[in-house]
């Protein structure tokens, strides 16, 4: 199945969650169904479930994104949850992190074709952006990787008392649990797990968050994002 054809007509709920960007949301489903599997982003078997699975499966994170943030979506692959909740959520300044150059090529594509100016694509590990990329008021990522490594990642990016959304499966509370000490040294101070997507979803998506002290990622990311600030100065000064 590599045909954006057999891309199943958006459910009742998809008009409703993106409004007057459903179009451009069905563009994207077109787009993942067809040249997203093409291009290997996204597995052929997945184009059945695109909309219930995916796209709004993600759309709903936006019931727990403050209004007006920053957010970086760290590892954003195809554009999820990014481009879904761009979609939805037009207040926000987004920022696609993924270290795959074809698929940063393909995010490009997406966020021109799409018009959403208030997305911007940038290539690189989050670790390597570390102290260039401006800290965020919030970070997102759908299980990209074990909740304590995840974590590693993403929490570093966040200014002070910000926090990490990551759509998780089943298994949400034990990964929380099991990532309790780990997330204690990154400087989380307080951790739950929300399910979003009354009406929209079913099952529900699940959400971790976690939320920041005054040091994210701990001592030892901040200095070395006192480190980077320097360098970034000296350098502004030749």
């Amino acid at each position: 199945m590599t045909e954006a054809a057999e891309l199943p007509q958006a459910p009742a709920q998809a008009q409703a969650v993106f409004g007057e960007l459903f179009p451009e949301a069905v563009r994207y489903a077109e787009l993942l169904a067809d040249a997203g599997v093409k291009r290997g982003l996204i597995g052929p078997r997945e184009v059945p479930r695109l909309w219930e699975r995916h796209l709004l499966n993600c759309a709903v994170l936006s019931e727990v994104v403050p209004e007006g943030v920053t957010v970086c979506d760290v590892g954003s692959g195809a554009g999820l949850p990014g481009i879904p909740l761009a979609l939805v959520r037009p207040d926000l300044k987004i920022t696609l992190l993924e270290p795959l150059l074809r698929r940063t090529n393909f995010l490009q594509e997406l966020v021109e074709l799409l018009g959403l100016d208030h997305v911007t694509v940038v290539r690189g590990r989050a670790e390597e952006v570390l102290g260039t990329l401006q800290p965020v008021q919030v970070v997102t990522a759908r299980a990209v990787a074990p909740l304590d490594r995840l974590a590693g990642w993403g929490v570093p990016l966040l200014r002070p008392y910000g926090e990490m959304l990551a759509l998780k499966g089943d298994t949400a509370e034990e990964e929380l649990h099991g990532a309790r000490a780990a997330l204690s040294k990154l400087g989380v101070v307080d951790t739950e797990v929300l399910q979003v997507g009354e009406g929209i979803v079913d099952p529900l998506s699940t959400v971790v968050r976690v939320v920041v002290g005054e040091s994210p990622g701990g001592v030892r990311f901040a200095a070395k994002r006192a480190k980077a600030a320097r360098t970034g100065r000296a350098r502004r000064r030749r």
